[in-house]
């Protein structure tokens, strides 16, 4: 079994904007073992690209500006951000030290994972799994649809 099922060992880079994207480099880094590649930042300080690996994932973060807009500013996010990690457990007790919001606690998933969701203080989601089973996507989906069968609510 290995830590990063293959179907997301090549995946899409994010590109997070916040307002303050040096106080969020630092957090990520605190939090959740970042490390900080590069960045490119006006005299001013304004961020326009930087770059942190998580886990061996990059993400890429910038000021928000123009287009792009800090969850912040939306009222929430609408994107979430996955990353696999070798123990679920201990990385999310060292995000939540450094003041990252557990919005759902390290718990065994249906799908093979043990997973923990937390907000980061800029607003963005997180998820952190650890793999634990090997399973066909026939066996997902038919946990799945198990297991929200038997949480529907019942009818009049």
């Amino acid at each position: 079994m290995t830590s990063v099922p293959e179907r997301y060992r090549y995946a899409a880079v994010p590109h997070v904007m916040v307002d303050g994207a040096a106080e969020a480099i630092r957090f990520y880094a605190e939090a959740f073992g970042g490390e900080e590649l590069f960045r490119i930042a006006t005299p001013e300080g304004q961020i326009i690209h930087a770059e942190v690996a998580i886990q061996g994932s990059v993400i890429m973060v910038g000021d928000a500006d123009g287009p792009f807009r800090a969850p912040s500013a939306s009222g929430g996010s609408t994107t979430g951000l996955h990353v696999y990690v070798d123990d679920v457990d201990a990385f999310s007790a060292q995000a939540v030290r450094a003041g990252a919001e557990v919005l759902q606690p390290p718990t065994d998933m249906f799908y093979g994972a043990r997973q923990v969701m937390l907000r980061d203080p800029f607003g963005h989601l997180w998820v952190f799994l650890t793999h634990t089973e090997d399973l066909s996507p026939e066996e997902i989906a038919r946990r799945g649809t198990e297991l929200f069968k038997a949480n529907a609510p019942l009818a009049d």
